[in-house]
C-alpha cells in the first residue's frame, strides 16, 4: 500500500534523473578561444572573426589569458585533456572545442572555417 503512496514521487525522480542524464550526454560541449591582448597572432584570428561575423554564428566564449590567472589555468588543464605539457607554459591563440586542443592562428582560423560551412 506504501508502494502506492509514493510511487508518483518515484516516477518523478526517476523522470529528471533520466533527463538529466540525457542532457548531458547531449549537450554540446563548449568551445573557448584563449588570446593574449597583445598576440599578434590572437589579433590575426580577430579579425578573421571580425571580417566573417564568425561571432554572431558560432557558439564561443573567448578568454584572455595573458592577465587573467584563472583563464590561463583554465587553459592548462584543456590542454592537458588533450595530452599536452603545459610545464613551460602554452602558446596562444589555443582553441579548445570540448574534445580537440588547437594552437596558431592558421589551424584555429581554418577550424571556424570549417564550422561556418557546417552551420550554413
Amino acid at each position: 500500500m506504501k508502494i502506492k503512496k509514493y510511487l508518483p514521487l518515484i516516477l518523478i525522480i526517476f523522470a529528471v534523473i533520466v533527463l538529466l542524464a540525457l542532457s548531458a550526454i547531449f549537450k554540446k560541449p563548449e568551445t573557448i578561444l584563449f588570446f593574449g591582448d597583445t598576440c599578434p597572432h590572437c589579433k590575426n584570428v580577430d579579425k578573421y572573426l571580425e571580417e566573417n561575423n564568425i561571432r554572431e554564428t558560432i557558439k564561443f566564449q573567448e578568454l584572455e589569458v595573458y592577465q587573467n590567472k584563472i583563464n590561463a589555468n583554465l587553459m592548462a588543464q584543456k590542454a592537458k585533456t588533450c595530452n599536452i605539457d603545459s610545464s613551460n607554459g602554452i602558446g596562444v591563440p589555443f582553441l579548445f572545442d570540448g574534445e580537440n586542443c588547437l594552437m596558431g592562428d592558421e589551424d584555429i582560423i581554418n577550424w571556424f572555417k570549417g564550422q561556418s560551412e557546417t552551420n550554413k
